[in-house]
Formats: C-alpha cells, structure tokens, sequence
C-alpha cells in the first residue's frame, strides 16, 4: 500500500495549492480530483467567468471609445470566439497547475475519493495511507425546489458557461456575486436581463450605499427586490413581490443563483462533526478527527477562492510547520461587474450590530484624477472607510468603480496589520493611481 504525508481530496485553490507548499516542504504528496485540476475556481467559476466578463468590457469599451477620441466602426460581439478565449485561458492555467504538481513532486490522481478511516483514502479501487488527509472537496451550486427549476432552459453557473446563444431575454434568480456577475456580463452584451431577489437589497456583502449604487449603475438591468419565486415555465418566471401582488416576466433562460453548499457527500460516515451542511473545523482547519483537515468552501465559513488558499497554507503550516490559524477580520472580497465593487473588513451596518462606535468618510471616485481622465465625470464610483471612533484603527474600505479588484488587497493590508488614520496618512500613494482615492477618503474623516 502506497503511503503519504498527505492526501488531499479536491484539486481546487484550496487543496492544489496545499499540495503545493506541502510539496514544496518535501512532503510526499498525493492529490485526487474527480473532473478536472483547477476545481470549480479555474474550470467553471472565477477564470472563465472572468474571461467572458473581459470580452464584455473590451465590447463596452469599444462602444463607447468615441468620447477618448477613437472611432471604431460596428463593433461586434461573437459569443463564440469569447466562449474560445475563455476555453483557452482555462486550459493554459489547468497546464499550470499541472506543472506545479509535477515541480514540487506531487502525485496527481484522477477519480472518486472515499475516506474509508481516519488514514485511508480509496480511489480506483486503491487504498492509500496518509498521515494526513485534508478535505477539499468545494461545493455546488444550490438549487432550490422550485416548480419547474429541472426544465433545460434553467441553468446554474456551470452550464450557462457552455451555451452556445446570447440569450434574448434571461432571468437571474438571486442577486449575489455571481448573479450579478452574469448579469453584467449578458446584459452588456445584448440580453435583456431581469434580476430577482429575495432579499430587499443585492450583494449582502456590500455596504447598503453600494449596493444601491450599483444598481443605479447597472442602467440595463431590471431589479426586481423583495420578491420571491414561486413557479418557473417554458416562457416565463413567477413571483411575489414584496407587497405579495403575483408578477412575471419573460425569460427564454433562466440562471439559477442563490447560493452554493459544500459538498460534504461521502464524508458523513467517517465520524467527522457536519453541523448545518458544512463540516466543522477550528482556527486552524482541524476537524474533530485530529489526522483530517478541511479547508474552502467545504467548511462552509468563508467560500471565496482566496480564502480556500490561505486555508489551505493553514493546515500545511499546522501539519508539518510552525503552526498558524486562519483569520477572517481582514479577507477582501470582489465583484466584477461594470462596475467592480470590493470590500474588506466590517461595513458600517456591521459595526452597527456589533455595537462599534465608528467614524466614516466617503468620496465620490471622480474626485480622483487617473479615475476621471479614464472614465470621465459621469462614471460613477466610491470609496467608503470604516473606523474605529476610539482607536483610530482601520476597520474596513468600501470600493466602487474600475480596478477595485485591484486595490483591494492594499485596504486588507491595512486592516490586518491594524493601522491606524494617522500611520494611513504618511503612506506615499503613486500620482495619478486610482488606489490614492483610499489615503484622500481617510483625509476626510472628521476625528
């Protein structure tokens, strides 16, 4: 019987890239994934719905360059050739992390995983032993009971990324990252898009204001709020609204997005605490069975693919290294929609509930010089800051507007390394760089 170090089940950033620094360690390594290397991050969820939400902003782009001075004549969009880009940045990652495997010695195999014990893994009717074993397994989206949600013309986020149309008129059932996502991308590129949400607001995430912003941004797409669905047929979806007057609009597909759960199938029988769908681990991914780790979305405590990684280094470092623990306080988190939206630590409605006494600022981002020379004065766009009244300690940023998704990182920085309004102020930001809109907000706090 073939013995490891580690066994990781799920192939995903969470598991490949334990792998990874396990690996790297000298650690033998054995990794199992049942589809394809990537997991659902590079293969169905964050690359290629960023490579398709590329293609829209390049076709938005080019629709609007006349007011930069460039003229292009019957711009087009094809969804085919988008559909060929996004395959071929997949692909190109998939061989990455191929390689990555393969550079730091980790054994790849392909198939169903089943923990047998608490340090045996059967795959292709082998066994192997593994001083440790980690859970990656992710998660799938959620579909709810809805009359008619098993026609062929409703889809989840998986199977809209194949389709082979722009659809005439789609239905987003659920205003979250990924409803809005693909909701801003097919209505940027013909679709006429319908949202319905359960909830009284979109991206729960966000702070109230951005929400509310975004929508006003989000010009052509129809919000349907505090409504909830009630049947689906061939031609049209069926809700409540708020006020519980019947409604429904057309819809030729419709995307199913309300949410996604672990997939903790397969795992219930070994012992392991699963409490509420997810299996339960501590600070430092340890589940109640001391040899089995679990990290990402199959934990259920924070389903973001960057947090999955830093999961995943968690539990190396507490197998085989110094020890660490995962903190939350500061995970950024992003959506890419025209426009991107980011955040990280509390918002105020949070610090609210927590019984905070907080300062906050808000500036409009066309205060910013590079914002307004690249999207002019009618983009809109903000940035919030959150502080904490006493200390004077960063507790969250608030982004609205191009290459939030980039500067975000540079708020959770602060926020983790607990830096306070003055210690912000002597940072010197690059000029023009949109990040300078972060230091300015903190200018205007009124302490």
């Amino acid at each position: 019987m073939d013995a490891f170090d580690l066994i990781v089940i799920g192939a995903g950033p969470g598991g490949y890239i334990a792998a990874e620094r396990a690996g790297a360690m000298g650690k033998k390594v054995l990794i199992i994934e049942k589809e394809q290397l990537g997991g659902v991050c590079t293969n169905w969820g964050c690359i290629p719905t960023k490579s398709l939400l590329n293609s829209a902003k390049q076709y938005v782009h080019a629709q609007e360059a006349d007011k930069f001075g460039v003229h292009i004549e019957k711009a087009r969009f094809e969804l085919s050739e988008a559909m060929e880009w996004k395959n071929e940045v997949v692909q190109t990652l998939r061989d990455g992390i191929q390689f990555l495997m393969k550079k730091n010695s980790v054994t790849v195999e392909f198939g169903e995983a089943e923990v047998t014990d608490a340090h045996h893994v059967k795959v292709n009717d082998t066994v192997y032993a593994g001083d440790c074993i980690m859970i990656a397994a992710g998660s799938s989206p959620a579909v709810p009971p809805i009359p008619g949600a098993e026609q062929k013309h409703v889809l989840t986020s998986k199977e809209i990324l194949s389709i082979d149309a722009v659809p005439k008129k789609l239905a987003v059932i659920g205003g979250g990252v990924i409803g809005m996502e693909f909701a801003s991308f097919f209505s940027s590129v013909g679709s006429e898009v319908h949202v319905v949400e359960m909830l009284d607001e979109i991206l729960p995430l966000t702070d109230k204001e951005f929400a509310k912003l975004m929508r006003r941004e989000m010009k052509q797409v129809k919000f349907h709020l505090g409504c909830r669905v009630e049947k689906i047929d061939e031609k049209q979806v069926h809700f409540t609204n708020k006020k519980g007057k019947a409604e429904s609009i057309e819809a030729d597909t419709v995307l199913m997005s309300v949410g996604r759960r672990p997939n903790v199938q397969g795992f219930e029988n070994i012992g392991l605490d699963i409490d509420g769908g997810r299996i339960v681990v501590d600070e430092r991914m340890r589940t109640n069975i001391p040899s089995i780790y679990a990290v990402g979305d199959v934990n259920g405590t924070s389903l973001l693919a960057h947090s999955a990684s830093r999961m995943g280094e968690v539990a190396v470092a507490n197998m085989f290294g110094d020890g660490d623990t995962m903190r939350y306080h500061a995970v950024p988190w992003a959506v890419y929609t025209q426009p991107e939206a980011a955040g990280c630590g509390l918002t105020e409605q949070d610090a609210e509930k927590e019984g905070r006494k907080v300062l906050t600022a808000s500036m409009q981002m066309r205060a910013n010089g590079r914002f307004l020379a690249e999207h002019g004065k009618r983009a809109g766009g903000l940035c919030k800051v959150v502080v904490d009244a006493e200390t004077k300690v960063l507790l969250g940023v608030h982004l609205l507007g191009a290459v939030s998704s980039e500067m975000i990182y540079g708020a959770a920085a602060m926020i983790e390394a607990e830096l306070r309004v003055k210690d912000i102020k002597e940072i010197i930001f690059p000029h023009p760089s949109v990040s300078e809109i972060i230091r300015d907000t903190i200018w205007e706090l009124k302490e």
